[in-house]
């Protein structure tokens, strides 16, 4: 049985106690947004997650997908969680208001999205693909377009999907063969497969949306002749009801390891009417835009998982009786003392902890910046704001997806056996997790990523928005004596990062395949310093408040944040001298003798 409690009082911390989510209303676009507003909000979320979502999770993973004669049908239960979720106003959250949506920042957004995630990733999956949609039409799509799809998107009675990868690929996606024919109408004829399509059709909305990579004839090789179309399921009759179909077909779905709940499609194109978002062949711009949203989500949902699997383990290790205490019985009344008892699974919990809070708190400064950049008044503080976004969108993705699957395990060995079958849960979340480092861009694509484009942008631009404020903070506490034991293994860790950044930059010029060879170290190592910049901030604000708390909720995070910093954070050393080593190792070895 899976259980599940949204974390609110800690993301109340990290909102209001960490990054001043108040701040917010002096934006003008979330002025209304205040902390009356937001705590409402986060506990409705809370109470569908838990009410709703949960208790369609585990069925939901053994019914999974049926496909019949092109149709997918959904697990028992989830067309009418859909329609609540519809009538709640869950798919309007984050949306502009003209089109029905109620404009929240993305830094509350992304608390309600992890309560989702972690209550049932699968159902979570098919109103944040839309709302990928959404952003990719309203940022790069014509008034038409806009006026035609996003106010259906908005109240959620439309969907959507991404529809890049196909049968020859996938991460390159310049090798696309979709093929867009142009009409004298305006429209183009879509012809092609694409595969590995989530909600690519299913019996939740009255239409599905694709947008779709395409090249029309006139288009140039590679990355730069390709175009993006929206191409609907189903096209407007007379009456302008969507009800002709449009020739696009679900040919299969797949029989995957994970989020059965939710179809991962093979889709056919068979002369389909679609039109032209954005520029033509300037379709990876409107696509990278979706993508980068898209990643961030991820990331959530790898901290999602985490924090479902920590609640079920702590709950089972609580519970289960095995054994004695080394130090003597605790629990002299009962057979056996419980599990919690024991260093080893004390070690694991308070790893899963550890890391679940602290991405939770590194998440959402980066949300708040991504708010920030849309936003704040100042074009310089925009700027600044998405600079900071843009280098953290790949550690973001792969830490969060890396440390939840480590979790997730984590989880799975607390309860032994009984987290290796299907009635404890534990075992679906290592599996719906596992994917969250593969789609969206694997995580060694994150890495090559951050050490290619994001490490050297305009001479280390996007990373002055990140070390500036970790070495502010170093140097504004290092000299107090209670703060310490948090400053310097931070202070430790970021003078290695620095040092494997010079080094990585002075690689990617000389030799881009020896950077390349360590770019996976190189994103862990810059993920840990992140956590522990977020724990010695934490530790900060709990050293003033820990004395006059009866709850144990601040003791309870410097606890967190010292085993952090003693057990986890050294774990950059290692990494730092793998990256100094260099991976000239790594292409030594002939191809014929693997």
């Amino acid at each position: 049985m899976q259980i599940y409690t949204a974390p609110i009082r800690d993301m109340q911390f990290v909102l209001y106690e960490l990054h001043d989510a108040t701040a917010l209303t002096t934006m003008p676009g979330y002025s209304q947004v205040s902390r009356d507003l937001v705590e409402p909000v986060l506990i409705a979320a809370a109470k569908f997650s838990q009410q709703v979502l949960l208790p369609l999770n585990l069925s939901g993973d053994q019914q999974g997908c049926k496909l019949t004669d092109s149709a997918v049908c959904t697990p028992q239960g989830f067309k009418q969680a859909y329609q609540q979720f519809c009538q709640g106003g869950w798919t309007t959250f984050c949306c502009d208001p003209e089109y029905g949506g109620m404009g929240m920042p993305k830094s509350i957004h992304s608390m309600v999205e992890e309560m989702f995630c972690s209550a049932n990733l699968s159902f979570g999956m098919y109103p944040g693909l839309s709302l990928g949609a959404y952003h990719a039409l309203h940022s790069f799509a014509s008034r038409e377009i806009k006026d035609k799809y996003l106010a259906k998107l908005v109240d959620g009675s439309f969907t959507g999907t991404m529809c890049l990868t196909e049968p020859q690929c996938g991460t390159d996606l310049g090798l696309c063969r979709t093929k867009a024919l142009p009409c004298d109408n305006g429209s183009y004829q879509i012809t092609g497969n694409k595969i590995f399509i989530s909600a690519g059709e299913h019996d939740l909305s009255e239409n599905i949306i694709h947008l779709v990579l395409a090249r029309t004839p006139d288009a140039a090789p590679g990355i730069k002749g390709i175009s993006l179309f929206v191409v609907p399921k189903l096209l407007d009759d007379t009456q302008g009801q969507a009800s002709i179909p449009n020739n696009v077909f679900c040919t299969s779905i797949e029989q995957k390891m994970g989020i059965k709940a939710s179809p991962t499609c093979s889709l056919s194109f068979e002369q389909s009417t679609g039109w032209l978002v954005g520029e033509l062949h300037k379709g990876m711009q409107a696509m990278f835009s979706m993508m980068n949203r898209a990643r961030l989500a991820v990331g959530v949902q790898g901290l999602g998982l985490s924090e479902a699997a920590y609640q079920a383990a702590t709950a089972y290790a609580k519970e289960r009786l095995q054994g004695r205490s080394l130090s003597g019985a605790k629990y002299p009344e009962q057979a056996a003392d419980p599990i919690i008892v024991h260093p080893d699974v004390r070690k694991m919990l308070l790893t899963m902890r550890a890391n679940t809070q602290g991405c939770r708190a590194f998440g959402a400064w980066v949300a708040q910046e991504y708010d920030y950049s849309i936003e704040h008044a100042d074009a310089k503080r925009r700027q600044r704001a998405d600079d900071f976004v843009q280098l953290c969108t790949p550690i973001v993705k792969s830490l969060f997806t890396d440390l939840g699957f480590e979790s997730t395990n984590l989880g799975m060995q607390v309860l032994g056996g009984h987290g290796f079958i299907r009635e404890s849960g534990l075992e679906q979340y290592v599996r719906d997790c596992r994917i969250t480092q593969i789609y969206e861009g694997t995580n060694g694509i994150q890495a090559l990523d951050l050490i290619g484009r994001k490490l050297p942008y305009k001479a280390g631009r996007y990373l002055r928005s990140f070390f500036h404020p970790v070495d502010e903070h170093i140097q504004a506490n290092i000299a107090d004596p209670e703060q310490l034991e948090f400053i310097q293994p931070l202070a430790k860790a970021f003078a290695r990062l620095q040092q494997a950044s010079a080094k990585l930059a002075q690689l990617g010029l000389s030799d881009p395949e020896q950077a390349a060879a360590v770019a996976t170290e190189y994103l862990r190592l810059f993920g840990l310093v992140a956590l522990a910049f977020m724990w010695s901030r934490t530790a900060q604000v709990a050293l003033t408040k820990a004395d006059d708390d009866a709850s144990g909720f601040y003791a309870a995070k410097l606890i967190t944040a010292r085993f952090f910093m003693q057990k986890i954070l050294p774990q950059s050393s290692a990494l730092y001298a793998s990256i100094m080593a260099g991976g000239g190792l790594l292409m030594a070895l002939e191809e014929d003798q693997f």
